[in-house]
C-alpha cells in the first residue's frame, strides 16, 4: 500500500471525505505532499511532479521563493501576532493602491471568501440596496451572497446551491449569464434594488472563461448608469495578470476590488479595496463592520510585500516570459490536438490556459459544462502519471509560475501528448 493511500484512509477517519477542501479529491485518492520547490512537488511516495496547479493560481513566484522565505524568516524572529497595528500593514496597503489606483483605500483580510464577503457587505452598507448580481459559473467564495450557481469545486460536484444555505440570503443574489451584458442591463431595468454586480473579469472557476470584447467596459457603462456598484473579484487575476490585474489590462475601473491568491505567493492573506467613500463606511469610523483577529498579521503581510515587491522588480521579465511559455504550450496543445482529431478549445490569458473537449466555443457557464468531463479526467490522469499536475477538474485553470523553465515545459508537452492519446482512445 502506497503511502498516500495509507494516509488517505487514516485521514477520512477524522477530515470529512479525508481532505480540507473538495477541489482536491479525485479518484481514488489524492497524492499527499512532502515538501515542494520552485516548480516541483514531491509527494510521500518519493514521487516527483511538475507543478501546473501552483496552488489555484496563488503561486505566480513558484514555491518557496528566496525572497519571500527570507522576510517571513526575519519576521518569524519578531513575533507572530500583535493584534496591534504595523508599519508593515501600512506599507503593503500603499503598494497595493500603487498597483491598482482604484483601490484608494486597502482592508486587510485573509482570504478571498472574506475579502468578497466584505466587498458585498460594503457595496450594500453604501447603496442601502439589498440584492447582487453575479455571473453564473463565476466563484467568489464559499459564503452564502454567493454560493448559487457557483464556479469551482462547486461546479465540479453540481452542486447549485449548497444544503445549508439559508433561501433568504440567495433570494437576493440574481445570477445572469457571463459575457451576456444585454441581460445584465435587462435584469437591471426591472430591478431597482441592486446595491452591487460582483464578477470575475476573467472566469478562472469554469476551466478559464473569457470575457468578449466590450463586456466589461459594457458591464461598468451599465452599472454607473443604474446607480449600481461594479466589484471587480481579482482573487485569481489580481498582480496574476499584470501588476494592475485584469483591471489594467482591459482598462476597466471597478468601485471595489479583491485581492487574494498571488498577492501573498502561498501564504494566508487577502485584500478588498475601493474608492475613499466607499472604504471609509468600515467600522469603526463608519457603520459596516468588517473585523479579524488574523487580518494583517506579520508574518502574512510580510510575505505579501516580498512578493509584491519582487513581482514590480522583476516584471519587465516576468509577465512577457510566462506569456510567451504559455502561448507556446497552448498552440503545441492545439496542434497535437487537431492531428489526433480530438475536438477541443482551448482558451488562454496571461500565465493561464485550460483545454475543453468539445467543439463549440466556450464562453459561459453552459457551453463549459457542456464540454466532456470524462475526457479531462483521461487527461489528467495521464498527465499525473507523466509527472504533470494540474487541478483535477474540467471547472480549474491550468497556471504557470515564474520558476517553471524551458524544460518543465518541454516536459509538459510531451506529458500532454501521451495525455491525450489515452483521452483519443
Amino acid at each position: 500500500m502506497s503511502n498516500s493511500k495509507r494516509l488517505f484512509l487514516r485521514s477520512k477517519k477524522v477530515i470529512p471525505s479525508g481532505i480540507n477542501s473538495p477541489v482536491r479529491y479525485y479518484d481514488p485518492y489524492p497524492f499527499f505532499v512532502k515538501k515542494a520547490q520552485g516548480s516541483s512537488l514531491w509527494d510521500v511516495d518519493g514521487n516527483h511532479y511538475i507543478d501546473f496547479c501552483n496552488g489555484y493560481g496563488a503561486l505566480l513566484l513558484g514555491h518557496r521563493r528566496e525572497e519571500i522565505i527570507s522576510s517571513v524568516l526575519s519576521q518569524l524572529k519578531k513575533g507572530t501576532l500583535y493584534c496591534a497595528p504595523t508599519e508593515l500593514e501600512v506599507e503593503l496597503s500603499e503598494l497595493i493602491s500603487k498597483n491598482f489606483p482604484s483601490m484608494q483605500k486597502v482592508r486587510l483580510v485573509n482570504t478571498g471568501s472574506e475579502a468578497t464577503m466584505t466587498a458585498i457587505r460594503l457595496a450594500r452598507g453604501f447603496t442601502k440596496k439589498k440584492k447582487i448580481i453575479k455571473f453564473e459559473g463565476c466563484y467568489h467564495g464559499a459564503h452564502d451572497y454567493v454560493l448559487v450557481k457557483a464556479g469551482s469545486g462547486a461546479a465540479h460536484m453540481g452542486i447549485s446551491v449548497s444544503d445549508g444555505s439559508l433561501e433568504e440570503v440567495s433570494k437576493n443574489t440574481l445570477v445572469v449569464q457571463y459575457n451576456n451584458s444585454e441581460e445584465l442591463a435587462s435584469v437591471l431595468e426591472k430591478e431597482k434594488d441592486v446595491a452591487a454586480v460582483i464578477v470575475e473579469p476573467v472566469l478562472a472557476n469554469m476551466g478559464l472563461v473569457l470575457p468578449e470584447k466590450n463586456f466589461l467596459s459594457d458591464i461598468r457603462k451599465i452599472t454607473s448608469e443604474n446607480g449600481n456598484l461594479l466589484i471587480f473579484d481579482e482573487v485569481v487575476t489580481g498582480f496574476r495578470m499584470s501588476p494592475g490585474g485584469a483591471q489594467k489590462s482591459y482598462s476597466v475601473e471597478p468601485d471595489i476590488t479583491t485581492l487574494g491568491k498571488a498577492l501573498g505567493n502561498g501564504f494566508v492573506i487577502a485584500a478588498v479595496g475601493g474608492k475613499s467613500e466607499i472604504m471609509d463606511i468600515l467600522s469603526p469610523e463608519g457603520k459596516v463592520y468588517q473585523a479579524s483577529t488574523y487580518a494583517g498579521n506579520p508574518v502574512s503581510v510580510s510575505a505579501a510585500l516580498a512578493s509584491v515587491k519582487t513581482m514590480n522588480k522583476n516584471k519587465a521579465k516576468l509577465y512577457p516570459k510566462l506569456e510567451r511559455a504559455c502561448k507556446n504550450l497552448v498552440s503545441t496543445l492545439g496542434d497535437l490536438a487537431s492531428d489526433m482529431n480530438i475536438q477541443h478549445q482551448i482558451n488562454s490569458i496571461s500565465s493561464m490556459f485550460q483545454i475543453f473537449f468539445t467543439d463549440k466555443q466556450v464562453v459561459d457557464y453552459s457551453t463549459a459544462k457542456a464540454s466532456d468531463a470524462m475526457k479531462f479526467k483521461k487527461l489528467f490522469n495521464g498527465l499525473l502519471k507523466n509527472e504533470i499536475f494540474v487541478a483535477p477538474s474540467q471547472f480549474e485553470t491550468v497556471f504557470l509560475s515564474y520558476a517553471h523553465t524551458d524544460e518543465d515545459m518541454q516536459k509538459a508537452i510531451i506529458a500532454y501528448e501521451k495525455a491525450l492519446k489515452t483521452v483519443k482512445e
